[in-house]
């Protein structure tokens, strides 16, 4: 993919994911991301969690090809977002944000009143963009800095 060419944000599809195939693919952005860029440890990226979680999912242009995901875990009344992952050659183009945006639109289906999540510190904009605020002080988690941060929803 030529990461000069434009291209409408709307041509990407998003969606929950909706067949094993999509969640393989997930998967397999997150390992690119993850454990093979940013050097999380395999066994803590693949933490047992997801068959209990929904997962989005964001697609190629043209294509069933998996681009970028995120998980959502619900917990009672909280929902927790994690592992969000948009392949390099498609970042900032504002995938992430459309994710988040439907993950968010789950949780409150689900009647969820709080939506937490550990951000990375070099990702914190694109969550505080939805309304997120900072929770916690910085930690360091697989050897990345991160915070929790909260955003209440709507009854």
């Amino acid at each position: 993919m030529d990461t000069a060419e434009p291209l409408d944000a709307a041509e990407i599809a998003i969606h929950w994911a909706q067949s094993s195939e999509e969640l393989r693919g997930a998967l397999h952005v997150r390992e690119q991301v993850f454990i093979r860029e940013q050097g999380v440890p395999r066994a803590e990226e693949l933490d047992g969690r997801d068959q209990q979680a929904r997962h989005i999912v964001a697609l190629e242009p043209g294509s069933d090809r998996v681009i970028g995901t995120l998980r959502l875990l619900i917990d009672a009344h909280i929902a927790k977002i994690g592992r969000v992952a948009v392949e390099r050659d498609w970042r900032r183009r504002g995938i992430a944000a459309r994710m988040l945006a439907l993950a968010l639109e789950g949780a409150h289906e689900q009647a969820c009143t709080h939506v937490r999540l550990a951000a990375q510190i070099a990702a914190t904009g694109v969550y505080r963009s939805a309304g997120f605020s900072v929770e916690s002080e910085p930690f360091q988690e697989s050897g990345i800095e991160h915070v929790w941060m909260g955003l209440q929803l709507p009854v």
